[in-house]
């Protein structure tokens, strides 16, 4: 694997020439492997003898993965991302409650209040510097941020050092040092939070995982608040700032396909956008982690006791034997438009993702107002130009310079 990242498809589409599996070496010479094809993933996401938790991950175990790994979060942090059984369903079930579709729903005001003051701030950012704005920092990365900290009871002046820090832990070309530094400081500020939260506790999760640690101190570790809190600031800002990314980088890309939606021709809507962003070039690339618990065989391929595999999101929602010889084509027409019929991007199984209905829903608003307002946004640079996450696991742009062209409203 790239530490550097870059664009996954070109490799993705040679990988799955050979094989829906592939042995793949992870930064720091670990082997590993990772599972491409569609109906590959789908199976190894939902069979019941691979594992999340970090006991099962052999090299780890047996101490030969070096201090300051740069994915060692993604294998150590304590929250339901790395619990099996019991734990898993503890843990998620004091988190699911804030992900009700009830829940959600009364979310909806506040994302579309969000999504208009953002649409100014982007307008007057344009304004400033030419006529050119970065959509990413100005409007893609505020927004998810915004939802997730309010629904976490952080306080805005934490939000941006914790979009910084969250972005170092996700990078897979970080040096051992740096690694080590952004994890103990990402503990630090959410433990800051934690304590705020504790002394005046409010009508969000924070408080209210706090209170389970203090009133059934057996349903909740004060690690695994930590750690709780880690996953959800990077799952619920990450996917969704690179999801918002992709999406407006591939309707500029395809005016016509921006166009129909535009009209609401044949039915198609904005969400049909998010779903064939989400297959067509999905937010999170390469996922660890998940190890078998005995060897196991997938679609023919022997994945070894206690390797770490990478979930390939990238690589399966562009996987021509089930999405047909024109996968690599954007298509929000394309049939069997639902998300779970389309793509594996938002997981599959035990540990599909929590925060699946308010990514979509983010999502889908952000896009028609943002494209509602500023009907003629186009890209600044050639897409050859965009500067691309230096990380195989996030999957997008570092910036993206927009031109708003005229604005409506």
């Amino acid at each position: 694997m790239d530490p550097a990242g870059g664009c996954p498809h070109a490799d993705n589409a040679r990988l799955l020439e050979r094989s829906a599996v592939a042995a793949v070496v992870l930064p720091g010479e670990v082997a590993g492997m990772a599972v491409l094809g569609h109906e590959a993933l789908k199976e190894f996401l939902a069979h019941p003898e691979v594992a999340k938790g970090a006991e099962h991950f052999a090299e780890l175990r047996e101490g030969r993965i070096a201090p300051g790994w740069p994915l060692a979060t993604f294998a150590t942090v304590r929250g339901m991302t790395t619990a099996d059984g019991e734990d898993h369903r503890r843990l998620r079930s004091l988190v699911s409650k804030a992900f009700t579709a009830r829940r959600v729903e009364e979310l909806r005001p506040r994302i579309e209040e969000l999504t208009a003051g953002l649409l100014d701030d982007l307008r007057a950012a344009a304004e400033r510097d030419g006529g050119v704005a970065d959509l990413r920092r100005h409007f893609a990365m505020p927004l998810p941020m915004g939802v997730i900290g309010e629904l976490l009871g952080v306080d805005a002046e934490h939000r941006d050092r914790l979009h910084h820090l969250s972005n170092q832990v996700v990078a897979t070309d970080i040096g051992p040092e740096k690694a080590l530094a952004a994890n103990r400081e990402l503990v630090a500020v959410l433990a800051v939070v934690a304590v705020a939260r504790g002394e005046r506790p409010g009508d969000d999760l924070t408080s209210a995982l706090i209170a389970a640690r203090d009133e059934e101190g057996d349903r909740l570790s004060q690690e695994e608040l930590i750690g709780t809190l880690v996953l959800m600031i990077i799952a619920g800002h990450e996917t969704t700032l690179n999801l918002l990314t992709n999406a407006v980088r591939a309707l500029c890309g395809h005016r016509d396909q921006l166009e129909l939606v535009m009209r609401g021709e044949g039915g198609v809507g904005w969400a049909d956008v998010v779903e064939e962003t989400l297959r067509w070039d999905a937010p999170v690339s390469y996922f660890p982690f998940r190890y078998p618990v005995r060897d196991l065989t997938v679609d023919g391929t022997v994945i070894p006791k206690g390797t770490p595999v990478l979930a390939g999101y990238s690589a399966a929602g562009r996987d021509p034997s089930v999405h047909g010889p024109d996968a690599d084509r954007f298509d929000v027409t394309r049939p069997g438009r639902s998300g779970a019929a389309r793509h594996l991007s938002l997981g599959h199984g035990a540990h599909y993702c929590l925060g699946a209905p308010l990514a979509r829903m983010e999502a889908t608003i952000a896009l028609e107002r943002l494209f509602t307002r500023f009907p003629d946004l186009d890209l600044a640079v050639t897409e050859a130009e965009l500067s691309r996450h230096s990380s195989f696991v996030g999957n997008s742009v570092r910036v993206l310079p927009v031109r708003l062209g005229t604005s409506h409203g």
